[in-house]
C-alpha cells in the first residue's frame, strides 16, 4: 500500500474516532445520540441506510459492502467503548469545575482513559478501513476522495 494511502487511512481513522469522542462528550442531542450509548435498534437502522446509500454512490458488490458494513461495526464499537457506562458525560466534564479548583487529576485520569480505549480499539478501525478501501476498484476509490473532498469543503476557510 503507498504510504500517502496509508497515511490517509490512519488519519481517516483518527479524525473518525476523535469526532466520535468529541460527539459522546458533547451536549448536542441530535435525535438523541449526543453522548450516550445508541441502541442496537437505532443503529442497526443508521447502518442499513448507510450501507444503501454508499451502494448506490460507490456501485458496491456483496462483498464490499460486507466490508463497508465491519467497517460500521467497528467504529460503532470504539464508540460505545468512548462512550463507556457514563451516562452523562456532560455532568461528569462538570465535575472538573465544579470545585473551587480545576480537578487537573481527574482530567487527565479521563484523558487517559478515553486514550487508553483509542489505542485498543483503532488497530480494528485501521484493518476494517483498509480491508474497505483495499477491496475498492480504482474508479471507486476515485469517487470516494472525490466525495471527501467535496464534503470537507465545507470545513475549510
Amino acid at each position: 500500500m503507498k504510504t500517502w494511502i496509508r497515511r490517509s487511512l490512519i488519519g481517516l481513522a483518527s479524525v473518525t474516532i476523535l469526532v466520535g469522542g468529541l460527539a459522546a462528550c458533547s451536549s448536542h442531542r441530535h435525535h438523541g445520540w449526543g453522548g450516550t450509548q445508541v441502541s442496537a435498534e437505532d443503529a442497526a437502522k443508521w447502518r442499513e441506510r448507510m450501507l444503501e446509500r454508499a451502494g448506490k454512490e460507490l456501485q458496491l458488490d456483496e462483498a464490499q459492502k460486507q466490508k463497508l458494513g465491519e467497517v460500521f461495526d467497528r467504529m460503532r464499537e470504539q464508540r460505545n467503548a468512548l462512550i463507556g457506562s457514563t451516562t452523562n458525560p456532560r455532568a461528569e466534564l462538570r465535575a472538573l469545575i465544579g470545585g473551587e479548583r480545576f480537578d487537573q487529576a481527574r482530567a487527565q485520569a479521563l484523558v487517559d482513559e478515553k486514550t487508553n480505549v483509542l489505542r485498543t480499539g483503532s488497530p480494528q478501525v485501521i484493518a476494517a478501513l483498509a480491508g474497505f478501501y483495499d477491496s475498492l476498484k480504482p474508479e471507486q476509490q476515485q469517487k470516494l476522495r472525490e466525495f471527501m473532498d467535496k464534503r470537507g469543503s465545507r470545513w475549510r476557510s
